[in-house]
């Protein structure tokens, strides 16, 4: 058994326990507007070390402290955030760190939760990477801890506050697309997913997103991201959910699945297909809906409309007389516009960490806050569960509590 199974198993024996009896402190949430918000970041590999290298771009926000049980991670965090930045191993002396304001958690999933708890616990403000918990019990655990806070706590399903995303709700409020019926999603890549390995004793805690006893795979970590935008675009959280999962390519040790497709039924029968296959990338990520009128296809950085024609030509078609000899389905696709001419494109996460500390300072709650964050992790959970245990799976009345 490796040292991180050993890690999580004694985290979750020990830690459960400490968690559950935690009284929350309810300090002030907000700073003076010019303050300077200082941060620790939990974990610095590619996606920690990435957004130091975003906050620091950022006038009002100075990193102040990294944490990571990998030196390498950790030295190159340093690096990024600078030689002032203090190390931590230990993710709770960081929490300990009276001149942290707020924190960063960019850890495996299922060290989220209890992280993130903590972090609560410690007065401290939360950014916290998606998807918000490892299982359905952890998301409303968390979610009844933070609405006894003060403080701001957001999820990091950036989408929520890209330009693009606010341009198609409106186009669906504005009903151009007619009524929708259906949705497709894709998150392809063609990759193994894995990371280097020096230490073969240290192939578990680097390529967690191999083992299920980390996190939920494609969907959890690739997938998230649209199953929550679909969340916020249809204003609604599935009924019902089944889906298909298996490991087909990648036959490496591996046990989260290489590919699935889960198939969500969401209120007036509109059903969304979500999908992630890692031995293809044709068309990467993608979105599309359909409705009566249009077509929507949304892209990284763009998106198409593609209007619907009634209009076939008919005639003698294989002995059959008035049939259907062609179909034009849709218009030639026209490009929506989202951005003020001139502007420049940002990342995402940018935006999301910018309104980070506009909430910190204000007081505000963010866009993506517990309650989406803990509606779209259900909805994820309940596409692995559908998969994994061959059934339909309910959305139930307690998840909306």
């Amino acid at each position: 058994m490796s040292e991180f199974s050993i890690h999580r198993r004694r985290f979750l024996r020990t830690g459960a326990a400490t968690l559950a009896g935690l009284v929350l402190r309810q300090p002030l949430t907000t700073k003076a507007a010019s303050a300077v918000v200082r941060i620790g970041v939990i974990g610095t590999g590619s996606r920690g070390t990435g957004l130091i290298s975003l906050l620091q771009k950022i006038p009002g926000f100075t990193v102040i402290a990294c944490c990571d049980i990998i030196p390498e991670n950790l030295s190159r965090a340093i690096l990024a955030a600078g030689s002032k930045a203090r190390a931590y191993k230990d993710y709770r002396a960081l929490l300990n760190d009276k001149e942290v304001d707020a924190v960063i958690i960019a850890t495996p999933l299922f060290l989220h939760c209890p992280m993130a708890t903590a972090a609560l616990d410690a007065g401290k403000h939360v950014y916290l990477e998606k998807s918000l918990s490892y299982n359905i019990q952890e998301a409303l655990h968390l979610a009844g801890i933070v609405r006894k806070s003060r403080l701001v706590f957001q999820v990091g399903y950036q989408y929520r506050y890209y330009g693009l995303y606010k341009r198609i709700k409106e186009i669906i409020q504005q009903n151009w697309l007619g009524k929708i019926t259906h949705l497709e999603s894709q998150y392809n890549r063609n990759s193994d997913w894995r990371n280097p390995v020096k230490n073969p004793a240290q192939e578990r805690i680097i390529n967690w997103r191999m083992y299920k006893e980390y996190c939920g795979g494609p969907l959890s970590e690739l997938c998230a991201h649209q199953i929550d935008i679909i969340r916020y675009l249809l204003d609604s959280n599935p009924a019902k959910v089944v889906a298909m999962g298996g490991i087909n390519y990648w036959n490496d040790g591996r046990d989260t699945y290489d590919h699935i497709r889960a198939v969500y039924e969401y209120p007036g029968g509109i059903q969304s297909s979500v999908s992630s296959v890692l031995s293809n990338a044709y068309n990467g990520y993608n979105i599309k809906i359909f409705g009566e009128k249009a077509t929507v296809e949304i892209q990284r950085e763009k998106a198409f409309i593609y209007a619907e024609s009634r209009v076939n030509r008919r005639g003698m078609v294989d002995g059959v007389t008035d049939a259907t000899i062609s179909v034009k389905t849709h218009g030639e696709a026209e490009e929506i516009g989202w951005m003020e001419k001139g502007a420049p494109v940002l990342e995402p996460t940018r935006y999301a960490l910018e309104d980070f500390l506009r909430c910190i300072r204000e007081g505000a709650s963010p866009l993506s806050d517990i309650q989406t964050a803990k509606d779209s992790s259900i909805a994820i959970h309940m596409g692995n569960l559908a998969a994994e245990q061959g059934n339909t799976q309910y959305w139930l009345p307690q998840y909306s509590s």
